[in-house]
C-alpha cells in the first residue's frame, strides 16, 4: 500500500471514530434534553477519562501485553486503573459523595427548596459506588475486543498475502522450468532431422517458431483460451511426427466445444511430452494415443503410451510430471481428479478438470 493510501486509511479510521464517539456523548445527554444546565463535571471527566481509557487500552495495553500473552501484567494494570478511575470520579466529582448535602437539596423555578420525602432524603446505597466502574469496565471491554479482532483481521489478511505472494512465486517457477524442457524437447527432435539431412528441417523450424510465439506473448497469462492451448498440442504433435520414422499409431481426438474456455497455459503438455519420450522405441516408432473431451466446463484429457524406451536419467526423469502435479495443486486445488496407471508395457494418464469461462 502506498503513503497516500496509508494516509486516506487512517484519516477514514479518525472520522469513524469520531461519528461514534460524538453519537454515545449525544445519546448520554438524552436525559438532560430539558436542562442542560443541570450537566456537571461529573459527566465531562466520565466520558474524558474514558475515552483516555480505551485509547491507551487500544493502542498500548492489549497489543503490547494482552496479545503478547502477559496477561498477569495487563489483568492487574486494567484492574488499578478502573479503581483508580472510579475512586476518582466517586469522591471529587460525584455530588452525591463529594457534597451529599447540595446532591440532597432540590430547588422550583423561583430558587426555593423543595422538601422531598423521607425517602428520597436517604443517601444513595453502598453499591451505587460500582456504578462508575462498570462504565470503565463496560470502555475496556469494548476497546479490548475491537483492537482483537482488528489485529486478527490484519494477521489474516497479511497470511492470505503471503501465501499468495508464495504461491505467484512457486507458480512462476514451475512455468519457467516447463519452457526449458519444452525447447530442450523440441530441439532434440530438429536435431535428429537435421543429422539425418531431412527435407523436412524448414517446416520443424517453421512449427517451432510458432510454439515459442505462443510460449512468449501468451503463455504469461493466469489462463488461455483453450483452443490456442489445443492449436499448441497440435503443432508439439506435428513436430514429433516429422522426426519419427512411423506415425501410424500416434492418434489425436478432440471433442466438443472449445470455445470460451480457458486453461492454464502449458498444462498438458508435460504429459505429452512424457509419452512422447517414453513411447517412442529405438527404431523411430510411437504409440501414443490422446483424446480430449470437453463437455460443458469439464475437459476429460486421456493420454496413453506403450513403454518402448525403459531407461531413465536419474537426474531429470519425472520433472515435467511433478511439475504438473504442483500446478495442479496450485491452480485447480478442488478442481481436478488425476489419474496415473502403469503396468509393464503401458502406461496411461486421465485427468478431469473443471474450466473456467471466458465472460461474454
Amino acid at each position: 500500500m502506498n503513503l497516500e493510501g496509508i494516509t486516506n486509511n487512517n484519516s477514514n479510521k479518525i472520522l469513524i471514530h469520531s461519528i461514534i464517539w460524538c453519537f454515545l456523548i449525544i445519546a448520554s445527554l438524552l436525559p438532560f434534553y430539558q436542562n442542560f444546565t443541570s450537566i456537571n463535571a461529573e459527566f465531562y471527566i466520565q466520558w474524558s477519562s474514558g475515552i483516555v481509557l480505551f485509547y491507551a487500552n487500544y493502542f498500548y495495553f492489549v497489543p503490547k501485553l494482552l496479545l503478547q500473552k502477559k496477561y498477569t501484567a495487563y489483568l492487574a494494570i486494567i484492574v488499578s486503573l478502573v479503581t483508580i478511575l472510579s475512586c476518582i470520579k466517586i469522591f471529587y466529582f460525584s455530588p452525591d459523595f463529594h457534597k451529599p448535602e447540595m446532591a440532597q437539596r432540590i430547588f422550583d423555578i423561583n430558587g426555593k427548596e423543595i422538601i422531598r420525602d423521607k425517602i428520597f432524603q436517604k443517601k444513595p446505597p453502598f453499591f451505587f459506588k460500582f456504578f462508575p466502574s462498570l462504565f470503565y469496565l463496560f470502555i475496556v471491554s469494548i476497546s479490548t475486543l475491537i483492537k482483537t479482532l482488528s489485529e486478527f483481521y490484519t494477521n489474516e489478511q497479511n497470511k492470505l498475502i503471503s501465501e499468495t505472494n508464495k504461491t505467484s512465486t512457486e507458480l512462476n517457477y514451475l512455468r519457467k522450468q516447463t519452457n526449458p524442457h519444452f525447447l530442450f524437447n523440441a530441439l532434440n527432435s530438429i536435431y535428429s532431422l537435421a543429422y539425418k539431412k531431412s527435407d523436412l528441417v524448414p517446416d520443424a523450424i517453421v512449427t517451432l517458431s510458432e510454439m515459442m510465439r505462443y510460449m512468449l506473448y501468451e503463455t504469461d497469462n493466469k489462463a488461455v483460451s483453450l483452443e490456442k492451448e489445443i492449436n499448441y498440442i497440435k503443432n508439439y504433435i506435428d513436430l514429433q511426427k516429422l522426426r519419427l520414422n512411423n506415425i501410424e499409431n500416434i492418434f489425436l481426438n478432440i471433442h466438443g466445444d472449445t470455445r470460451n474456455k480457458l486453461i492454464e497455459p502449458l498444462l498438458l503438455i508435460s504429459f505429452i511430452e512424457n509419452a512422447f519420450k517414453y513411447g517412442t522405441d529405438y527404431k523411430g516408432a510411437a504409440f501414443v494415443k490422446i483424446k480430449i473431451s470437453i463437455e460443458n466446463n469439464i475437459l476429460d484429457f486421456w493420454i496413453e503410451n506403450k513403454i518402448e524406451n525403459q531407461i531413465k536419467d536419474p537426474n531429470n526423469s519425472g520433472i515435467g510430471l511433478t511439475n504438473i502435479k504442483n500446478r495442479l495443486n496450485i491452480l485447480y486445488p478442488n478442481a481436478h481428479q488425476l489419474t496415473i496407471e502403469q503396468t509393464d508395457n503401458k502406461y496411461s494418464v486421465h485427468l478431469n478438470l473443471e474450466l473456467e469461462t471466458l465472460e461474454k
